[in-house]
């Protein structure tokens, strides 16, 4: 699909979505950031968001309730694992965090049917798939969850010294609880959102991997962290938004290798049967 035909449902669906979120605002009780310009900064996320997700949706040719589940799952998935790190870390933020949640759910509960609908991609034949060992999704699985361990705790150390004086003023979690909540939640959740996206966005190889790291970036860093808060002083925010952005593109494009070995090794095997 040409861009221009692509540009009108982006508008579309950024507006669908700039109206849900002033309604859920007015019925869910939040503490909104202060400054002028928040809604500005929101309206942009909202788009970035919006056109990763639409990009996907028109490369993936599905329709429907597969289709909205995925616009559902993206974001809010992102989102929730999100909050669950501000829960963990901002102890002090004065933040209500269930009243974020059921906020960030209606949202999305209500955005994604309406996405499917403006979004849906072209239509296509069924894609052949490389079948993959069990085993071959168990090391593969592990080393992308491994893999965000080691991307986060690599990318955490390098800003730390300029976190340091703002971390002091919160209660931080043990070194085995940050370990476990990467470990255990956020790394295989990040893998699975990581690999709906890859199949979405159906590209091979060294374009995919860019495309995939690209995507994930924007929709669990930049969109997150471009927005001026009351919890993240500046100076914080943007090291926090360089951390976040660098590893998770790595962690991106590591899991669209990983995944997308086993369809070149197929390849002589499929040769010979011929």
């Amino acid at each position: 699909m040409r861009l221009s035909n692509l540009a009108p449902r982006i508008l579309y669906a950024w507006v669908v979505l700039a109206v849900i979120q002033i309604i859920a605002g007015m019925l869910i009780p939040l503490k909104a950031p202060q400054g002028g310009n928040v809604f500005a900064w929101l309206l942009l996320t909202n788009l970035l968001v919006i056109a990763v997700l639409a990009f996907a949706s028109v490369r993936s040719g599905w329709h429907g309730w597969r289709l909205g589940a995925a616009l559902f799952v993206i974001p809010f998935g992102i989102a929730l694992l999100n909050m669950i790190e501000g829960a963990v870390f901002l102890t002090h933020s004065g933040l209500d965090w269930t009243m974020l949640l059921v906020y960030t759910l209606v949202v999305y509960a209500v955005a994604a049917p309406a996405w499917a609908l403006i979004l849906r991609g072209k239509s296509e034949a069924p894609r052949p798939v490389v079948s993959t060992p069990p085993l071959g999704w168990f090391w593969r699985f592990a080393v992308a969850d491994v893999t965000y361990l080691i991307l986060y705790f690599s990318a955490g150390l390098i800003i730390f010294p300029l976190v340091r004086d703002f971390y002091a003023t919160q209660t931080l979690p043990s070194a085995g609880k940050i370990i476990s909540l990467q470990l255990l939640l956020r790394g295989p959740v990040f893998t699975g959102i990581c690999l709906l996206l890859m199949r979405m966005l159906n590209l091979r190889g060294v374009p995919g991997a860019l495309a995939l790291g690209a995507a994930f970036t924007v929709l669990s860093g930049v969109a997150p962290l471009l927005i001026p808060n009351p919890v993240f002083p500046d100076s914080v925010r943007w090291a926090h938004f360089c951390e976040v952005t660098s590893s998770n593109f790595i962690f991106g494009a590591v899991v669209a290798w990983l995944w997308n070995r086993p369809r070149v090794a197929a390849q002589p095997v499929i040769a010979r049967a011929a």
